[in-house]
């Protein structure tokens, strides 16, 4: 019986060996297929089903980018100019001045001197109806405002003419005397003309000034000024910020409506990724886009 067993045995190895290879490919197949049927856990995605589903993915990404990391903000005043341009638009960090501990391997910090942060704007409280009469209207704690950082919490700040003391000493600015803007159909919108520029001594940033501010006449100081003004120094509070913009002569900032609580600071500008010369005449969109976009403005670092 053993004899015959092993016979059989012999037999069949001999008839596999014996097999054509194109059988032996069939088998194949058909065992890959098996194996196909049994890994596959549900229906075939269908294109479309994809398509939503990576932008289901895209819009949670980008809620969570908005809301705990950049935003983006378009510049429709000339307060900052000419750091800043009538048309620019730029990304905001969000994440470089959360409050609290800083841990050493997060690219976080204090605010400093001479940041230009984005805030939201805490409502003129001593020009009674100047908001909603602004050119365009502002809404309290909703409207996104842009200013550089002059003074710190509890320093004391005191603003003369073109010159800022802090705690009794000049604050180092690069002073350039500059105008109105000439170039285009709203010359108001257009870039600030620089009249001179001294040569820098270390300053780490530049202000612009009307030639009558520089040249020490004495003008009268506006009526919404009640700030660190008019020879009465001011002291910041506590958590708060001084805040002014570039463009000296033609900024409303902490002169008019006083420090800048930290509550209300979104993040720091970082660059500008697009930027859209409102001076300049309209007509075709699309020939507008290509045409009055300043291309040369993409990717400038915002200081």
């Amino acid at each position: 019986m053993l004899n015959m067993a092993r016979k059989k045995t012999r037999a069949v190895d001999s008839e596999d060996k014996s097999a054509p290879e194109g059988a032996k490919e069939k088998s194949s197949e058909k065992s890959s297929k098996a194996v196909a049927q049994k890994t596959q856990t549900g229906p075939s995605k269908s294109v479309w089903r994809e398509y939503f589903e990576s932008a289901i993915y895209t819009a949670i990404m980008f809620v969570f980018f908005i809301t705990f990391i950049g935003r983006t903000v378009g510049v429709p005043t000339g307060s900052m100019q000419n750091t800043i341009f009538i048309g620019d638009h730029f990304l905001i960090n969000k994440f470089v001045f959360a409050p609290g501990s800083h841990p050493f391997f997060l690219p976080q910090r204090e605010i400093r001197r001479g940041d230009i942060i984005v805030f939201k704007y805490p409502g003129d409280r001593y020009n009674k109806d100047r908001d909603a009469k602004s050119n365009p209207p502002v809404t309290p704690y909703k409207d996104y405002f842009i200013k550089r950082v002059i003074g710190l919490p509890g320093e004391t700040i005191e603003v003369r003419g073109p010159y800022v003391y802090i705690n009794g000493n000049l604050l180092p600015e690069h002073r350039v005397t500059a105008g109105m803007g000439i170039t285009g159909v709203a010359p108001d919108k257009a870039p600030l003309t620089i009249y001179n520029t001294p040569a820098r001594s270390g300053e780490p940033y530049m202000v612009y000034y009307k030639q009558s501010t520089m040249s020490g006449e004495d003008e009268p100081i506006p009526e919404i000024f009640h700030f660190a003004v008019g020879g009465k120094p001011y002291t910041i509070p506590p958590n708060s910020y001084f805040v002014m913009g570039d463009n000296r002569d033609d900024s409303a900032d902490s002169r008019a409506w006083g420090p800048v609580e930290a509550d209300l600071i979104v993040g720091r500008a970082l660059f500008v990724f697009w930027s859209n010369d409102e001076s300049a005449p309209r007509g075709n969109f699309l020939i507008d886009f290509f045409k009055n976009t300043r291309w040369w403005r993409t990717g400038t670092m915002i200081k």
